[in-house]
């Protein structure tokens, strides 16, 4: 029997090559007289958002821009690109680049459309609502944020919090391949490896709203994301395995955005907060160790979406065999990818791992989705395990 399930996602999804250019023909019922762009100075220094706004001003917009979005964006700086796009009249939102980028965007549409303070907002279903049209273009196939009601923003020196509600899904997400064709290796690795965590949590999610339309977008993104993630990296120009990292990517964004991911990136935050690891290769780094404590009661689950990404694991017949040769398989792919695979190798050690331990049990909206109750002195073992 099929238990009820609610399934949101963006309203209007376009992924063609070259789509950016056309950024105005696409989103012409959501821009009005006067959108503002939202992304980061790296973007900028590589021109990539230059033909998307040639194609506003052609049409006559009257376009101002805000590009000094960082990693792990903090609070205050949320609060700048507010009232920057206050000053300018803003009639709509335009988020363009990586996860953060499209996480302010969306968190500027809300507080600029709404009104409401966004101390208020933090948490699950707590934004009122309405926000201003909002137009999202990813630049790397990894985080999804582009067909997810979640933005997360730095709060203080170190914490990361989220709002997660459907008011942050936008009315248009454009999906450009030829946009992720400079990313670096590393990049392309880390993001890569992001996407594939959320497709595994998303499908073996205990939440009570994992759903059978997740389940079948995680198989999908996690067939694109195994046949194509070494390519991406290693051939960077080759346009089809980048236009399948960027739709594996979100087709695991909408999986997650409706069965939520759980411990993995639980832990991962800590990190990423604490070090300023990127979040993708926070979620690598944890990955395995997490993998090889939820097999205690997940094997099974784990066993059946193995293949999608290591097709010769079908071979394996016993399930709690396959679900372990999976995680080492994952832990070898970031090897393969030139990634990090220990904490040690970002420079964190034994003394660190106490005080990551209490802060991934803050995460308790992600924790309550892990297959397997975790302890903090279950999440100091799955660090050990990492060191």
């Amino acid at each position: 029997m099929i238990g009820a399930f609610t399934f949101n996602t963006s309203q209007r999804i376009v992924f063609e090559n070259g789509a950016a250019e056309r950024l105005a023909v696409h989103a012409a019922p959501f821009l009005g007289a006067r959108p503002f762009l939202v992304t980061d100075p790296g973007i900028v220094s590589l021109g990539l958002h230059a033909p998307s706004e040639a194609s506003m001003r052609a049409k006559g917009l009257a376009l101002e821009r805000f590009s000094d979005v960082v990693p792990d964006p903090p609070r205050v700086l949320v609060q700048q690109a507010v009232e920057a796009a206050q000053a300018h009249g803003a009639t709509s939102i335009v988020g363009f680049g990586g996860g953060s980028s499209l996480d302010v965007a969306k968190l500027v549409a809300l507080l600029l459309g709404s009104g409401e303070d966004l101390e208020e907002a933090w948490g699950i279903n707590n934004a009122k609502g309405p926000r201003l049209p909002l137009v999202l273009v990813p630049t790397t196939a990894g985080t999804g944020s582009e067909v997810t009601p979640i933005s997360i923003i730095t709060v203080g020196e170190e914490e990361k919090r989220g709002v997660v509600s459907p008011y942050l899904l936008p009315d248009l997400a454009i999906l450009d391949p030829q946009l992720t064709l400079g990313l670096p290796g590393p990049v392309t690795a880390a993001t890569g490896i992001d996407a594939i965590v959320h497709a595994i949590e998303a499908y073996a999610s205990k939440s009570a709203n994992n759903n059978p339309v997740s389940r079948a977008l995680a198989v999908e993104a996690l067939r694109l994301l195994g046949a194509n993630i070494e390519t991406a990296v290693f051939s960077p120009g080759n346009l089809d395995a980048r236009g399948a990292m960027l739709l594996g990517s979100m087709l695991a964004g909408m999986a997650f955005a409706n069965s939520p991911v759980a411990a993995v990136h639980a832990l991962a935050y800590p990190i990423g907060g604490t070090f300023h690891v990127p979040h993708g290769l926070s979620n690598a780094l944890v990955l395995p160790h997490v993998l090889k404590f939820n097999n205690a009661v997940s094997a099974a689950t784990y066993a059946e979406i193995a293949p999608e990404v290591f097709p010769a694991l079908a071979e394996i017949e016993h399930h709690e065999s396959r679900a372990e040769h999976f995680a080492h398989n994952l832990a070898d792919l970031g090897a393969r990818l030139g990634l990090e695979t220990r904490l040690q190798d970002v420079g964190i050690f034994e003394h660190h791992l106490p005080k990551l331990a209490r802060d991934a049990m803050k995460q308790t909206r992600l924790l309550v989705n892990n297959p397997r109750d975790l302890s903090e002195e279950d999440v100091l073992e799955i660090y050990r395990a990492a060191l």
